[in-house]
């Protein structure tokens, strides 16, 4: 089996778009396209959709992230109806590797490949020699990270998103009790509360504690429209509320794995707030830690403005997998 030979898939498959590209050579991505999810009924359909507009034949290599766990064989999205087997779709297309993580656990492959123009610091000082913290909101809230070793950085894979919601203030405790009575649920994850649907049920829960009274819950979407060009104080509230969170979210995750490396924010919803999440409460809540605050008060955070990060890292940890089977071969 050759482990040079190129083009070389790459995908990143989140619960609203599925994106694709090709590696032509090593670092080149070429021919990248965002696909609905919701206009494919699964993966297969979506890939085989990309390779027909594409034209692409002879593929040997693909490397994809995806939006939920991944233990084994068989794959389940999380916050989408898609579910595959890894070795069918391995044989059906023809590829002598198909490689399928977590899409955080990718998108922490291309933290170490990041162009400096790419990132946007809020806060901290320089990054030290140390674990880098990953985060992100979107369709569901991304937690990973990179550990440094003689060998190179050993990502992490794990559920971070699912963590319980940690409330803060009075206002942040009436919200869980608030979310648990909606949802129905006794365990309210951060994810519950941190994402696009999260966003959705704060400015629902400010609708009901008479916050705007005159204007409807709406998408989340409009929610961010409204909050950042100051029309709708509401949705102000909505975003500052959901800022909090999140930098207590993030020092959470910070704290635990000892990210002097720095912690990166990607996900489809922050990179859109620009400013307004640089003014937010979202720094000095990551600060906000007590005894530990001047532990975190250097670390820097990173917002990630790269158009398709984890397609860098899904050719990283593709070259790691070929790197390692050629030494096994």
């Amino acid at each position: 089996m050759s482990t040079s030979s190129y083009p070389r898939l790459l995908g990143d498959i989140g619960g609203t778009n599925a994106r694709f590209a090709l590696e032509t050579a090593p670092g080149v991505i070429e021919a990248l396209l965002i696909l609905p999810t919701r206009e494919h009924p699964g993966f297969a359909d979506a890939l085989k959709a990309y390779l027909e507009r594409t034209g692409v034949t002879g593929l040997r290599h693909a490397a994809i992230g995806i939006a939920t766990a991944v233990t084994g064989d068989h794959v389940s999205m999380t916050n989408h109806p898609w579910a595959f087997s890894i070795e069918d779709i391995r044989t059906a297309f023809g590829l002598d590797t198909f490689l399928v993580l977590n899409d955080f656990t990718i998108l922490a492959l291309s933290l170490p490949r990041l162009p400096a123009q790419d990132l946007e610091q809020i806060g901290g000082g320089t990054a030290r020699n140390g674990a880098k913290a990953l985060i992100g909101p979107g369709t569901g809230l991304g937690v990973s990270g990179l550990l440094p070793s003689a060998a190179g950085w050993i990502p992490l894979a794990g559920e971070g998103g699912h963590v319980a919601f940690s409330p803060c203030t009075e206002e942040e405790e009436a919200l869980a009790r608030f979310a648990r009575a909606e949802l129905g649920v006794a365990h309210l994850s951060a994810e519950r509360l941190i994402t696009g649907s999260g966003l959705e049920l704060i400015d629902r829960f400010l609708t009901a504690q008479g916050q705007a009274p005159g204007v409807a819950p709406r998408p989340a979407p409009d929610i961010s429209r409204a909050g950042l060009d100051g029309s709708c104080p509401r949705a102000v509230a909505a975003l500052t509320l959901f800022c909090a969170l999140f930098g207590t979210a993030a020092a959470n995750l910070a704290l635990t794995l000892g990210a002097i490396g720095g912690l990166y924010i990607g996900g489809g919803i922050i990179p859109r707030f620009g400013a307004f999440f640089a003014a937010s409460p979202f720094r000095s809540r990551f600060e906000a830690q007590g005894r530990l605050s001047a532990y975190l008060a250097p670390i820097p955070v990173y917002v990630i403005h790269s158009p398709t990060p984890a397609l860098l890292g899904a050719a990283n940890a593709l070259d790691q997998h070929l790197a390692v089977t050629k030494t096994l071969a």
